[in-house]
């Protein structure tokens, strides 16, 4: 049985995602919530990017279930010797992709290649010659790898294609079961009007990408056992591992440090724009002594402030993954309080605008005290805003962590990151030959998770901000089971309507 191991950021992403369901549940229960969140879903970008984030989502919390494995007792111990755990800290993700732990290479490969990207004196034929030596493990089951390799990949290759597009096919026949369950339809009624894209949601943007997403990753299961995906960097570790395990570090950053700004700003936002006088006077003056000071300055001081300390306490963790975990954490904390200044202000603006109005006014003339306005009344006319300004700085403190990591103030070096990933391709981009895959993979990996962020930002902002939305008529057809009549099963009726 191994041993589990709870760390910090994990502790705080299960929360998080608890607190999500809850969130979920309110919705349901809520109508104007449930009305508001449909109109995000209305846009097909924000649908097809909420799509990817869950995907994002569950590759996090698989990376967040952390273990030591059981290691085997010792020649000759005694019966009642304790059980000793392996040093390493693996983790549930680590588990599913064991294959690409393991093999390990000397040094570079191409992606996909079954040599090895630097040659090596090798003498044949009593003469000393530059080759490429063969991978250790990239298509080291190929026996003539000059005529086999590329019949090899096109069969592996075809095979996921198979295998991800029939688990996708599955996927949407149970997304389109739930949905005609829903509609109270028959499952071929509910899968024609998702076909023809009927309905105000546009569920086909879903359930394409979900296609989508199922087809890379089978192709990509296919060829990552036997081959290196994406090659492998200087130490010979697969660039696709590292990459799937930078996911984690930038969905960690990106909430817990977004979470990490709302006390403050909130209840210093609200005070300020409530209570003026000297209260108003003080806050505007934290957060503009705050904001004058250089973001990455003061970040790196709070980050080499935190090293040191960690440096100097060795004695609190049992593991490096442990204390690199630590230091995750307290860097989402020192974001949080270095960028709370923003949403402060914008807060104290709302709030500033909310305390005229008649229903607070209402409330003072009937004695209610201030504390109970700013929590009854203020706070929830200016979720909206919270809500907002914390998905749009989500993918902002993701591009954040990696110009940090690059500048050396940012995660630990022996954790994977998008920016430790390029920091090392700095290097690899300026020798000839050329070595870009490792550059491209974190390019490629951190420009989908950023772009499907903003795009479902937007969807949110249109959604819950009156002032900037922007709803482009669509036609939306109901689609109604058939009365009595000659025609079995269920009749589409339309009614061209705009969306609201």
């Amino acid at each position: 049985m191994p041993k589990f191991v709870l760390l910090w950021t994990d502790a705080a992403m299960w929360l998080m995602a608890a607190a999500l369901l809850a969130y979920g549940w309110v919705v349901a229960r809520n109508p104007a919530l449930a009305a508001t969140w449909k109109k995000v879903f209305r846009d097909p970008a924000a649908l097809a990017s909420s799509v990817v984030l869950l995907a994002c989502l569950a590759v996090t919390l698989a990376d967040s279930v952390h273990y030591r494995a059981l290691l085997p007792p010792a020649a000759g111990a005694a019966p009642g010797t304790p059980a000793a755990y392996d040093a390493r800290t693996r983790s549930l993700l680590d588990a599913f992709v064991m294959d690409l732990i393991e093999s390990r290479e000397a040094t570079y490969s191409r992606p996909l290649a079954y040599l090895g990207f630097t040659k090596e004196s090798v003498e044949v034929n009593g003469q000393v010659q530059r080759l490429a030596p063969r991978l250790k493990f990239g298509g080291a089951h190929l026996a003539e790898p000059e005529r086999d390799w590329l019949g090899d990949l096109a069969a592996r290759a075809f095979g996921g294609l198979v295998a991800g597009a029939l688990v996708s096919l599955a996927l949407l026949a149970l997304g389109v079961a739930v949905l005609a369950r829903s509609r109270r339809l028959p499952w071929r009624a509910a899968a024609r009007s998702v076909w023809r894209r009927e309905g105000e949601i546009p569920w086909h943007a879903a359930f394409g990408t979900v296609v989508v997403l199922g087809v890379l990753g089978g192709v990509g299961s296919a060829l990552s056992g036997p081959y290196h995906l994406l090659g492998t960097d200087l130490t010979g570790n697969d660039v696709l591992y590292q990459a799937l395990k930078s996911v984690r570090t930038a969905f960690v950053i990106g909430t817990l440090a977004t979470v990490a700004t709302l006390p403050l700003a909130v209840v210093l936002g609200i005070m300020a724009g409530y209570l003026k006088g000297w209260v108003d006077d003080a806050i505007q003056y934290l957060y503009t002594v705050l904001s004058s000071v250089p973001n990455v300055l003061l970040i790196a001081a709070c980050v080499l402030m935190v090293q040191v300390f960690l440096d100097k306490r060795p004695e609190l963790f049992e593991t490096g993954a442990e204390r690199s975990d630590l230091k995750l954490f307290l860097l989402c904390a020192v974001l949080g309080l270095t960028g709370w200044a923003g949403l402060c202000r914008l807060l104290r603006g709302e709030t500033l605008k909310l305390r005229e109005l008649e229903f607070v006014q209402a409330a003072t003339a009937f004695g209610v005290g201030p504390a109970r306005i700013m929590v009854r009344h203020i706070f929830p006319n200016v979720a909206h805003l919270m809500l907002i300004v914390t998905v749009l700085d989500f993918s902002s403190l993701i591009l954040y962590e990696a110009v940090l990591t690059y500048v050396g103030v940012g995660v630990d070096p022996s954790m994977n990151s998008f920016g430790g990933m390029i920091n090392l391709a700095r290097t690899e981009m300026s020798r000839e030959p050329l070595v870009w895959w490792s550059f491209a993979a974190a390019f490629g990996f951190m420009v989908t998770l950023v772009l499907a962020a903003n795009l479902f930002a937007d969807g949110v902002r249109d959604a819950f901000d009156p002032r900037s939305r922007s709803f482009r008529p669509r036609r939306r057809v109901r689609v109604a089971e058939a009365g009595p009549g000659p025609g079995p099963g269920a009749a589409a009726t339309g009614s061209a309507e705009a969306a609201r």
